[in-house]
């Protein structure tokens, strides 16, 4: 049966996955609406190809060259942040949230008030607006299908399990591209080499959260509001080889383990599949020829993150939406050259310790705590510039 598809963020490095999945099985679905940032061409050309009934650029300014672009392929054309909302809006049996950053918090709960199934990739709506997000989850009676690799890889593993019995949930984690550096080579990292991930293809942005595991960190506050097993049963080990996505360990010793190879089309196709499967060109994983699976425990001495995200959790209310906030202005100060590879999560440290918000109670208090985290980051930046 073809079901209807929105993808938020059409243009990222998830969206043209899903899209490659899309175009594989162009029987299997119709596109509603497709959203990007700021290139229009790209936009321009999906929409065209996939027949979307609307396609929506975030920069309004760049809403002259998308409707030049679409003139007589009769595609709608909008453009802003209200215009984004509206794609969220829209019924589709299925929205992708993959819009980076806190730009996608309210197409994403537009997408969640629609009660249909939303396949989340954007890491904000979880980190900064858990609590609200999951209240409006049950509210609409939206089903929550998540793609990162590692949550996809834990909600097939709880597949028909109660999580009562779960003892543990491990994420996996590759360690990223410094995994194996002294503590002394560290601050010293540059951009460049920090986005250069040695198993995923991934934006540069994500990438230098992979480097100081603060992805990993931001990974576990999501675990955290998608499996309500409780902190003290969620953990981390670095697997450099990315094989394992992520395990739950069941209190009668089981461990059930999702393996799969470094390609995002893999969760996604759950997702898109569910509760079915589809076919991928991802080739098959040959276990012998990759002949190890090696694991050990996360270095937060080297690698604080992960420690400050736990202790997020813990502290509740607005701390993660805080953390996250900080540490997008810190990623961004680092790829301009603007601070060091160490600064990055010293900054949100610095920014936590200035003392947490009130509990967010809805979207707009969310966003409010967020900019003022991002204030607080710049300035706690200045010294060390």
């Amino acid at each position: 049966m073809m079901r209807s598809l929105t993808i938020l963020g059409a243009t990222g490095s998830i969206g043209a996955s899903t899209l490659d999945l899309v175009r594989r099985n162009r029987d299997a679905f119709r596109v509603v609406a497709l959203t990007g940032h700021s290139n229009v061409a790209a936009l321009a050309e999906l929409a065209r190809e996939f027949d979307a009934e609307v396609a929506v650029i975030g920069d309004e300014a760049l809403l002259p060259d998308l409707r030049e672009a679409l003139a007589g392929s009769g595609v709608e054309a909008a453009g802003g942040a209200s215009a984004l909302v509206e794609a969220g809006h829209r019924p589709a049996d299925i929205t992708v949230a993959a819009i980076v950053g806190c730009a996608g918090l309210a197409p994403t709960m537009a997408a969640i008030e629609q009660g249909r199934t939303v396949a989340l990739a954007n890491k904000e709506s979880l980190v900064s607006a858990g609590e609200v997000m999951t209240r409006a989850v049950a509210r609409h009676g939206t089903t929550l299908l998540p793609i990162d690799s590692e949550h996809n890889a834990i909600f097939q593993c709880l597949s028909g399990n109660n999580p009562a019995d779960v003892r543990w949930i491990t994420l996996t984690a590759s360690g990223g591209p410094f995994r194996d550096w002294a503590a002394d080579r560290l601050p010293g990292a540059t951009p460049a080499e920090a986005v250069r991930h040695p198993n995923w293809s991934m934006g540069a942005k994500i990438s230098v959260d992979s480097a100081t595991m603060m992805n990993k960190g931001l990974e576990f506050i999501e675990a955290f509001h998608l499996f309500p097993v409780g902190v003290e049963r969620l953990r981390i080990l670095v697997h450099p080889q990315s094989i394992v996505h992520s395990m739950v360990e069941y209190r009668d010793g089981s461990t059930l383990a999702q393996l799969g190879p470094s390609d995002m089309r893999v969760p996604i196709a759950s997702a898109l599949a569910w509760p079915a499967r589809m076919e991928t060109p991802c080739d098959p994983l040959d276990l012998a020829e990759i002949g190890e699976l090696t694991f050990r425990r996360p270095d937060e001495v080297r690698f604080p993150a992960t420690r400050l995200a736990r202790e997020a959790v813990i502290a509740g209310g607005g701390a993660a939406a805080v953390l996250n906030a900080a540490n997008e202005i810190a990623v961004a100060a680092f790829l301009s050259g603007q601070i060091g590879f160490t600064k990055i999560v010293q900054c949100c440290e610095d920014v936590l310790a200035c003392g947490l918000p009130t509990p967010p109670q809805n979207l707009d208090e969310v966003i409010a705590v967020d900019r003022e985290a991002r204030i607080r980051a710049r300035e706690a930046m200045e010294p060390v510039r």
